[in-house]
């Protein structure tokens, strides 16, 4: 009944379809709590980071999925084992979803550390080719058992007035690529859904990217969804 995620290397088309209805379950719960999430960031005075895990947890708690009693490890805020059903298949899934809350001026990008990332990282900085491999399998074993790794993030942008009260001005959710599908993803340096981080190797800084959105859009887009704070409907992207 259940396939074994280790044969989506050989059925990409499958795993992509995967992603993307783990993505509308993210994009649907968000948009569910919009109004608590808009509420919770006029009113808490805790770090932006901290609001944006808190919001991202309490929607997909309030959303419910299956559950496999089994914990799964990482610096990553939401990190669940479950089962997804299909009505060809069914798979075990370890669904992984990051948050971050920036200003609206840095919408266009999503700061990753490897940690949350199961693809490897080609790119060019300062004029050196670069590989950094990400620290999660494409497939998860734990025990006996196999969990397809999908990693889905949640971008927070607000705006900020002189007195420092943050309005959140829109709501940015990505389906970043299992690293099954580094060869349509990121096969190069030059072709790559990633731009340099902010951190300095110089000064021995963690190594961080940076997922370009307007990057990810152009190979698939429908792995970036908005959702405005100021609309009262919602259009999934294709």
């Amino acid at each position: 009944m259940l396939i074994d995620p280790n044969t989506l290397i050989e059925d990409l088309e499958r795993l992509e379809a995967i992603e993307k209805a783990t993505l509308r379950l993210v994009v649907q719960a968000i948009w569910d709590f919009r109004a608590s999430a808009k509420s919770i960031f006029d009113e808490e005075g805790d770090l932006v980071a901290d609001i944006g895990e808190d919001i991202t947890r309490e929607a997909l708690d309030k959303m419910g999925m299956s559950r496999i009693e089994q914990r799964l490890f990482g610096k990553i805020d939401y990190k669940r084992a479950r089962y997804l059903f299909h009505p060809d298949f069914a798979i075990r899934q370890a669904l992984f979803v990051d948050s971050k809350a920036e200003k609206i001026s840095g919408k266009g990008t999503a700061t990753l550390q490897t940690s949350q990332l199961s693809m490897i990282v080609r790119q060019t900085r300062a004029n050196q080719l670069q590989e950094v491999q990400g620290k999660l399998p494409p497939v998860l074993q734990v025990g006996e058992q196999r969990f397809l790794t999908t990693t889905i993030f949640v971008k927070y942008n607000y705006t900020e007035s002189a007195g420092q009260d943050k309005t959140l001005a829109s709501i940015t959710i990505a389906a970043l690529p299992n690293g099954f599908l580094q060869s349509k993803y990121n096969p190069n340096a030059i072709d790559t859904i990633f731009i340099a981080g902010r951190n300095a190797p110089t000064l021995g800084e963690e190594f961080r990217v940076r997922l370009s959105f307007s990057r990810l859009r152009q190979k698939e887009v429908w792995r970036v969804q908005e959702i405005e704070m100021n609309r009262l409907d919602f259009s999934w992207m294709e």
